[in-house]
């Protein structure tokens, strides 16, 4: 059976958004032509991939079954536009680049900057999620991950930990004074998660069961957590060398309370001798390091002033 992508694709963009309007406009086409695509595709499978209701297109179970299929179909034909696009000499064309929402959004941004000054024929896509990317189905070239990678097709290389601490801001301890011990956090506005995740129940064995029930503010955006530490809303967990930059936010209870995230910048094993892969793969190396390592020595010369005193 020989069905072109143009047909999955909008039929995955109808899943996404939920109407044929809606997928027009993300695919930039009009919106017949994502209907005549919808319905050609059901005519070659023999199947109703959606039903129409009051709130749009609902997607029936063989649309849901079919999902993941033409999602890595999707991927598959976004590596093959990077790869068609970065022939020839040097470090050029496109690398996709996976990272958690802080990470990608408050650690990246100036270790692409200088890669791409490094190389600028080099295109990068940057993206921010706290979902792990599938990089044997190609869903990115790099990913870096706050865990070990487990595939043994994957390249890894073993950044060092990050360290996450409580920390609030200079104005509302000044107003709701300092906690020196965890259980006087409940006499707080403390910021933490909505609903669980594998990382919150880990986490959760550090915090001796610290519930969600004792969060005053409650958010799974990990960007949102730290936005409002940052805007004096109460306490919360954040990296701690990205509280370091602001001499407003002080970190809370150090001895007490520690968490070591293991960090790693990972590829698959096909794309090692890959030119614009290598470039990004060593950038992010370095100016990870780096940023570990700025946080160690902070850390260092805290100890030290303690020590003088």
């Amino acid at each position: 059976m020989n069905i072109g992508w143009e047909l999955y694709r909008s039929f995955l963009a109808v899943l996404r958004e939920g109407s044929l309007s809606g997928a027009a406009r993300a695919l930039g086409i009009t919106q017949p032509t994502a209907g005549r695509h919808v319905a050609a595709l059901e005519k070659a499978l023999g199947v109703v991939l959606f039903t129409r209701s009051q709130v749009g297109l609902m997607p029936t179970e063989i649309a849901l079954a079919l999902r993941g299929h033409a999602e890595a179909m999707e991927s598959t034909a976004a590596s093959l536009a990077r790869a068609a696009t970065s022939q020839g000499e040097g470090v050029r064309g496109v690398v996709r680049v996976s990272a958690s929402e802080v990470i990608g959004v408050e650690v990246l941004p100036p270790i692409v900057a200088r890669l791409r000054e490094q190389h600028p024929a080099l295109k990068v896509e940057l993206v921010s999620t706290n979902r792990l990317q599938d990089l044997l189905r190609r869903e990115a070239d790099i990913a870096v991950r706050m865990v070990r990678p487990r595939q043994e097709q994957l390249v890894a290389r073993r950044i060092g930990q990050v360290e996450l601490g409580f920390h609030a801001h200079k104005d509302y301890l000044a107003r709701h004074g300092t906690p020196r011990r965890l259980d006087e956090l409940a006499a707080h506005s403390v910021i933490g998660y909505d609903q669980p995740s594998a990382f919150v129940r880990n986490a959760d064995k550090s915090l001796k069961g610290f519930s969600r029930d004792a969060f005053s503010l409650r958010t799974d955006s990990d960007l949102a957590q730290l936005a409002l530490i940052r805007a004096g809303a109460g306490i919360g967990i954040c990296q701690v060398g990205l509280a370091q930059r602001d001499s407003a936010l002080l970190r809370l209870m150090p001895r007490t309370f520690s968490l070591k995230l293991e960090t790693w910048v990972t590829m698959h094993e096909d794309l090692r001798s890959n030119p614009r892969c290598r470039a990004a793969f060593d950038a992010l190396v370095d100016g990870l390091q780096h940023y570990i390592g700025s946080q160690a020595q902070a850390k260092m010369g805290r100890a030290r002033t303690r020590a003088s005193e």
